[in-house]
C-alpha cells in the first residue's frame, strides 16, 4: 500500500486505520482536576461496553489506567482524550478479525469556558439537524459524530451556547455535547437513549446520586412540548459539569434548586 498525506508520501509500512476510514472506533473525553482523571471508572466501563457492542478487542484496563494516570500528571493538563479503534486490516467494510485494536491518548490543556454559564445558565436553541435512530449504536460513544458536527455548525456565530437535538421522530435526545434534564411535576426527567444519543458518564453519576438521595427520576421518551412546562432545565457532560438552561428557543427559565444541588455534587466528585 502507498499512502500520501498532503501530497507527500508516508513511510513504507504505514497503514490506514479503520478509525480514519470508517469511524470504526470509540472515544472518551476525560476531565482532569488536580492531576486526577475524574469519573475514570465510569469512562472505562463505557469504553468496555462500546468495545463489546462493536466487537472491538478490549484494551487492558490496568494498562489504560497506568497510561492515563501518567498523562494526567503532566502540568497544566485539563483534558485527556482516549481513542480506541479496530486498527488496520481488511479491505472495504469487512474487518480483519485478527487485527489488534489500537489506542491513542491525547493530553490537552482545558478549554476556557465562561464561568457565568454555570451560574446564570445558557441560551439553547432547537436545531434542525436530527439524530438517526439506530439502537445498535445508541448509548455508546463511537467515533462517527457527523450529526453533532452538523448540529454545531448551526450555532456558528450565534449567541446560543448549546443546541438541542431531536431524533427523526421528534423526541428530545440531547445537546450537541450534553445530556438534557427537565424538572417536571417535581420529578427529574431525562430522555431515554435507546434509539440515539450518548449515555454520558456524568449522566450516569447523577442518576445514581439522585436515586440514592431519594429524588424521583424518570428515564423515558421526552417530547419538546413537555419542556415548555418544565420548572427547570439543565445540561451536563464530563467536562462542563452542570449548565442550567436560561432560555430555550427564546422561552426563559430560572436556574433552580435541583440543578444547583446537582452542580454542588459534581464539584465534590
Amino acid at each position: 500500500m502507498m499512502l500520501w498525506l498532503d501530497g507527500e508520501p508516508l513511510a513504507e509500512g504505514v497503514g490506514l486505520d479503520r478509525a480514519l476510514e470508517f469511524g470504526d472506533g470509540l472515544f472518551e473525553t476525560i476531565a482532569v482536576r488536580d492531576n486526577r482523571p475524574r469519573l475514570l471508572a465510569r469512562h472505562l466501563a463505557r469504553l468496555a461496553r462500546g468495545c463489546e457492542r462493536l466487537g472491538i478487542a478490549r484494551q487492558d484496563p490496568a494498562q489504560l489506567k497506568a497510561e492515563i494516570a501518567r498523562a494526567a500528571r503532566i502540568p497544566g493538563i485539563g483534558v485527556l482524550k482516549l481513542i480506541v479503534s479496530r486498527g488496520e486490516g481488511g479491505r472495504g467494510y469487512a474487518a480483519d478479525p485478527l487485527a489488534p485494536s489500537r489506542r491513542w491518548l491525547a493530553a490537552l490543556t482545558p478549554r476556557p469556558r465562561p464561568g457565568r454559564h454555570a451560574l446564570d445558565g445558557v441560551a439553547v436553541r432547537t436545531l434542525e439537524t436530527r439524530l438517526a435512530e439506530q439502537p445498535l449504536l445508541a448509548g455508546i460513544k463511537h467515533l462517527n459524530r457527523l450529526e453533532q458536527v452538523l448540529g454545531r455548525r448551526e450555532l456558528d456565530a450565534s449567541a446560543e451556547a448549546e443546541g438541542l437535538m431531536l431524533d427523526m421522530s421528534g423526541r428530545v435526545v440531547c445537546g450537541t455535547m450534553t445530556n438534557v434534564y427537565a424538572l417536571l411535576d417535581h420529578r427529574v426527567v431525562t430522555p431515554s437513549l435507546q434509539r440515539a444519543g450518548v449515555e454520558g458518564v456524568m449522566r450516569a453519576a447523577l442518576l445514581e446520586a439522585w436515586r440514592t438521595a431519594g429524588v424521583e427520576v424518570e428515564v423515558r421518551d421526552l417530547w419538546p412540548g413537555e419542556l415548555e412546562r418544565a420548572s427547570e432545565l439543565w445540561l451536563s457532560n464530563a467536562l462542563i459539569g452542570i449548565w442550567p438552561v436560561a432560555s430555550l428557543d427564546g422561552r426563559e427559565y430560572v436556574p433552580g434548586p435541583v440543578a444547583r444541588a446537582a452542580a454542588a455534587w459534581v464539584e465534590s466528585w
